[in-house]
């Protein structure tokens, strides 16, 4: 950046101020609310629902990666507060490495409930076969163990350095040249958002066509919750992907981080879209608030448990005289009348 005393120096000086303290707000808000959120999320699962379905185990999951996240952002708060990183090297890789496995974790997590929601509607049967302790936890262990290796790139790339103005230091990736640039940035992009999203919307698609192939009557609530999740990650995350995507395909035409007028646009943009990504980790609270519903009304401090004892994809089916009907125990029933012919689909709880 720029140090002398001209019109772009000062006008440079002055975004910077600005997205700095916009990331501490949006830190803030993040910290505020999703650490007592999640915490709440967590223990509602773990005390106060004894037969845990699937979805519930993938929200305990999620809530746990949310909460890892967010125990990092005090250390980029203090960082933007007082312009200089006071946690060595061993804590910056050590953050940046917590958020990189919390958003592959997360991002896992939440095509895990696309995919069995999908395999709960095209093969009932052979959803409920799957859906035990036996397979259920071990896949859930390696989701953590992908996660742990998909993020260490981010181990080799981070150090810390004194930064333009040689007073303060700072946390940032450094790479041997700028092919390591783009494949980190790529690596991060396909692997952390685009592929597994292709997943999910290919399983929601595929949702979408069954049902209304069969005039699936289908609880309201469960399928609310998960596509609200879902949602809401891609909305916190694609931008900064794009900005990942953006920046690699600079790296690619090597044109170094932050030349020009659109690099440091970028960069600047990124400081946004970082602090913006840790929301995604306080928003998943709210989102089981809304599609609640009455049940916070109704049931109080247990209406996470409530909500999530209803969640589940399982299913089992039955032909009866041609028409396929399947039922699932525990469902909250659907507010429309069934059609003639119509499959009611609902949760039935982890043994």
């Amino acid at each position: 950046m720029a140090t002398n005393t001209t019109s772009p120096a000062a006008s440079s000086s002055r975004n910077v101020m600005f997205i700095s303290l916009l990331a501490i707000i949006l830190l803030s808000i993040a910290l505020a609310v999703g650490l007592p959120g999640n915490s709440f999320v967590v223990w509602s699962i773990l005390k106060r629902i004894h037969k845990r379905s699937v979805t519930a185990l993938l929200v305990l999951n999620l809530a746990l990666a949310d909460l890892a996240v967010l125990l990092t952002a005090p250390f980029f708060l203090h960082f933007l507060v007082h312009g200089t990183w006071s946690f060595k090297l061993a804590g910056c890789r050590l953050c940046h490495y917590i958020c990189g496995v919390s958003m592959y974790a997360s991002v896992l997590f939440i095509t895990v409930m696309s995919l069995d929601r999908s395999l709960a509607v095209a093969r009932p049967f052979m959803s409920q076969k799957l859906r035990t302790k036996e397979i259920v936890r071990p896949l859930l262990a390696a989701i953590w163990v992908v996660s742990f290796l998909l993020a260490t790139p981010v181990l080799a790339y981070r150090t810390v350095s004194l930064g333009l103005n040689n007073r303060s230091l700072v946390c940032f990736p450094k790479y041997p040249n700028e092919r390591h640039r783009a494949f980190h940035l790529l690596f991060e992009a396909f692997t952390g958002f685009l592929l597994p999203f292709l997943a999910v919307v290919a399983s929601y698609s595929d949702i979408g066509r069954r049902l209304r192939a069969r005039r699936f009557r289908r609880s309201r609530r469960t399928g609310r919750l998960v596509a609200l999740i879902i949602l809401a990650f891609a909305a916190f995350w694609l931008p900064y992907h794009l900005v990942n995507l953006a920046e690699a395909f600079r790296a690619l035409a090597g044109l170094r981080p932050g030349s020009g007028p659109v690099g440091e646009r970028l960069q600047l943009a990124r400081h946004v879209l970082i602090a913006l990504a840790f929301l995604s980790s306080s928003v998943n609270p709210v989102l089981y608030a809304c599609a609640g519903g009455g049940l916070l009304r109704s049931a109080g401090l247990g209406f996470v448990a409530k909500l999530l004892e209803g969640t589940g994809s399982e299913v089992s089916s039955t032909r009866r005289g041609g028409t396929l009907v399947q039922t699932v125990k525990g469902a909250i029933p659907s507010p429309e009348p069934a059609p003639a012919e119509s499959i009611t689909a609902s949760s039935e709880p982890l043994q």
